[in-house]
């Protein structure tokens, strides 16, 4: 799932969904490596109204393997 982000190769993007930094990959040179996940449609369409930008990789992993939407609180 990839919504536009920074560019830099730096951890300047924040993961809605954890809060941890990451670097958003969608407009780099080479395929953002969130292009590697499957999320099904229903998945992606509840995403896109609970969060505003792109959740990092793990996040990502972890909602396609079947995790609860919102972290679980620290």
């Amino acid at each position: 799932m990839a919504f536009p982000g920074d560019t830099s190769s730096t951890a300047t993007d924040r993961c809605p969904r954890c809060g941890g930094g990451f670097h958003c990959g969608v407009q780099d040179s080479t395929p953002c490596p969130c292009s590697t996940l499957t999320l099904s449609a229903e998945l992606q369409a509840v995403l896109r109204t609970l969060y505003s930008g792109c959740l990092c990789l793990a996040c990502l992993k972890a909602l396609a393997a079947g995790a609860p939407l919102e972290p679980p609180a620290a």
